[in-house]
């Protein structure tokens, strides 16, 4: 589903005009090869998805993906169609005539490509030989119990006939490009590298294999990145196998690129390959009609977390919620990958900070992040249910008030408060409030878990002692359960929740991009990253001040995790001393870095590549200078020329400081004119992954 931005912040039309690299696509066929094409698994699927618009507007009828085929998948979101390349035709009915299916269709999403989907079961008979064939060729064995591994030698075999088959009917024009992502799609390469396809070939690693292995068993990855026994490190996790095709892919590719600079130190001592192009991640950006829609939506989704808030803490409700603050945390529920660790310690010292300085400021946070559960927690489903009877209770009392005002006006009385509400009505609002009184706390989870005891978040959580006690500043909620609109808790999307929130902390070890601080940016909501990961590398290279603009980046890579913790901490308690004038200037200069993320700013690299990759395959037909830097430029915004929304700018006399203080305190400040300085005030162009003039190059780091 594309995420929409407002038209208020403009379009930043200084972002740099490239010229493009103009490729004869009428000559060309470019195809997609990939295991999440129609598939949902994971990141990659919105790579691909949110790419097709882009891509189908360049190549029109020339451009094809590639996947395995899934009933369900093709039934709910293909349109069966004919090959409208009569190449292609040929190609495929040559396979479905040796006894394997293969389906054709448009994609139902945005740009509506074709796609070629293989069936992986119907030619499951063929797995023995095709093996051999891969031993025969490159000596990589597959193990008969690595279920995954054996189907994406099935996918590649077929993937391989299939291109064998149509580069004969095609000769030599039109040319070939054929573009793979991850070691499942990257065995089709090795073999069709093997055979000697006439084909331009691009292979794109998301993460190294091994190193999700090697952070997810919590070794001191980056630091020792040069001392790895690559061989022995792999052999000792049983998928040697898997890491071989992966670096027989990288290697046999034309062009080999990963989605960020941090992936690319990795990818050069895990894979022994420098990346040819880096590639970063992008999101379809849609445009609001109505200026300042963006801010709206954030106050309409803040109401309905806070209904849930009111709910989930009935009988603590202690605290203001209009001087409550929403922070989140979402994504696979890999604890120290995505830095749950480092979170969870720096939110025990926030609460300290915060009881500390007696501040009033309450912060909620919420952890999405799915885990094993069985059903509903009772306390939960209990507190929204007392909230809701709270309320029709307050509505019900609130109509025999108000009919006994307009009788009384009527009759031209000014009516007597103390009679207007009978005995009864107050009966039931007593007996209302005594319902609401809880001799519990408040539950941290909402769900019941499965592995309570060791769970990884209820065990640091009891360590921590943030038990959601009146005292604490800092509340928990963890929704072991992907968000939906069906919910009878929390009925919100995840978009809608996103916008109600005001930061998320994505504090990540090991993220090779990171999709979910970009869907922060692109709705305007600020958020914490890491310069361990792509999307903290990539912000830190465009932006001179990045946490004017709402990206808080902590450094991961050379501090420790101490200094990281206290860095974390710093960064949220700077941000629950912002006033709410300062909150919505920072998402205005947030929502405004959206083009940044945009996939038609954001294409030009992987057009690069392509480009790169046919100057490869057919040196003698396809030109490019080789000294010249490849155009991958990017910019760098300015601070923003008014005063930055960071408390210390604007500290008040008192360390308490009201809301009509905040009404009252005029930073210069025109959105508008800010806006337009920022189109102006761009910093020269750059080549992506160079070092900023003034900062030192760090070990490990290089430019490509």
């Amino acid at each position: 589903m594309p995420l929409t931005r407002s038209l208020s912040m403009g379009s930043l039309s200084g972002l740099p005009l490239w010229d493009q690299e103009e490729l004869p696509v009428e000559d060309l066929l470019l195809f997609e090869v990939a295991w999440e094409v129609t598939n949902k698994v994971g990141g990659i699927y919105t790579v691909i998805q949110t790419k097709a618009k882009i891509t189908v507007d360049e190549w029109g009828e020339n451009f094809f993906m590639i996947g395995p085929y899934y009933e369900h998948n093709f039934k709910t979101q293909v349109e069966q169609c004919d090959p409208p390349n009569a190449a292609i035709k040929a190609a495929l009915e040559t396979i479905k005539n040796s006894g394997c299916q293969v389906y054709f269709g448009r994609w139902l999403i945005e740009g509506t490509p074709y796609v070629i989907l293989f069936d992986i079961g119907a030619a499951a008979w063929n797995l023995d030989r095709w093996k051999g064939d891969l031993w025969n060729t490159c000596s990589i064995g597959l193990p008969y119990h690595d279920r995954e591994a054996n189907d994406s030698l099935i996918l590649g075999s077929l993937v391989a006939w299939f291109f064998k088959e149509l580069t004969d009917q095609l000769q030599d024009k039109p040319n070939v490009i054929a573009h793979f992502h991850e070691w499942q799609a990257g065995v089709g390469l090795v073999l069709i590298r093997s055979r000697k396809l006439p084909m331009a070939t691009v292979f794109t690693t998301h993460a190294t294999l091994l190193g999700r292995y090697l952070c997810a068993g919590n070794a001191d990855f980056y630091n020792n990145l040069d001392k790895f026994d690559i061989d022995r490190e792999a052999g000792e996790r049983q998928i040697y196998h898997r890491y071989c095709l992966e670096r027989a892919a990288v290697h046999c590719s034309h062009v080999f690129t990963t989605v960020s600079q941090i992936t690319a130190v990795e990818a050069d001592h895990m894979l022994h390959r420098k990346p040819d192009v880096v590639t970063p991640n992008g999101l379809n950006v849609k445009k609001f009609s109505a200026m300042h829609e963006f801010q709206n939506l954030h106050s309409m989704n803040k109401l309905k977390i806070q209904e849930f808030v009111r709910g989930h803490f009935y009988g603590h409700l202690d605290f203001n919620l209009e001087k409550t603050l929403f922070f989140f945390i979402a994504g696979r529920y890999e604890f120290s990958n995505k830095g749950a660790d480092i979170f969870l310690e720096s939110l025990s010292r926030l609460n300290y900070l915060l009881r500390v300085h007696k501040s009033d400021v309450t912060v909620v946070v919420f952890f999405i992040m799915p885990a094993k559960t069985n059903n509903f927690n009772v306390e939960s489903l209990k507190g929204q249910a007392v909230r809701k009877q709270l309320w029709d209770t307050a509505q019900s009392v609130k109509e025999k008030f108000g009919k006994r005002l307009y009788e009384a006006l009527l009759r031209g009385e000014i009516p007597d408060m103390n009679k207007i509400l009978d005995r009864d009505d107050f009966t039931i609002m007593k007996r209302a409030i005594y319902a609401t009184q809880r001799h519990t706390l408040p539950p941290v989870t909402t769900h019941n878990m499965l592995d309570d005891s060791t769970d990884p978040i209820l065990s640091n959580v009891r360590r921590i002692g943030l038990f959601n006690s009146r005292s604490d500043r800092v509340k928990i909620v963890f929704h072991p359960e992907f968000l939906s609109s069906t919910s009878p808790l929390l009925p919100m999307d995840y978009e809608e929740f996103i916008r109600g929130c005001h930061l998320g902390v994505f504090p990540s070890y090991y993220e090779p991009w990171g999709y979910t601080p970009g869907e922060c940016t692109v709705m305007g909501i600020p958020s914490v990253t890491t310069n361990l990961s792509g999307f903290g590398c990539f912000m830190e290279e465009h932006i001179s001040d990045p946490c004017a603009y709402g990206i808080y980046i902590v450094d991961r890579r050379f501090r420790s995790a101490e200094d990281s913790c206290n860095q974390l901490t710093q960064f949220m308690f700077s941000f629950c001393q912002q006033s709410r004038r300062q909150r919505i200037i920072q998402r205005n200069r947030t929502e405004r870095l959206s083009d940044l993320l945009d996939w038609r700013y954001l294409a030009r690299f992987y057009i690069h590549a392509r480009h790169l990759a046919l100057c490869r395959a057919f040196p003698e037909r396809f030109k490019m200078d080789s000294l010249a830097p490849p155009p991958n430029q990017g910019f760098r915004y300015p601070r923003p020329p008014s005063v930055p929304p960071s408390p210390s700018a604007s500290l008040h006399s008192t360390p308490h400081h009201s809301d009509a203080e905040d009404e009252d305190d005029h930073e210069p400040y025109d959105e508008d004119e800010e806006a337009e300085r920022d189109r102006l005030n761009i910093k020269a162009p750059f080549t992506l992954g160079a070092v900023p003039e003034g900062k030192k190059k760090q070990p490990g780091e290089y430019g490509n």
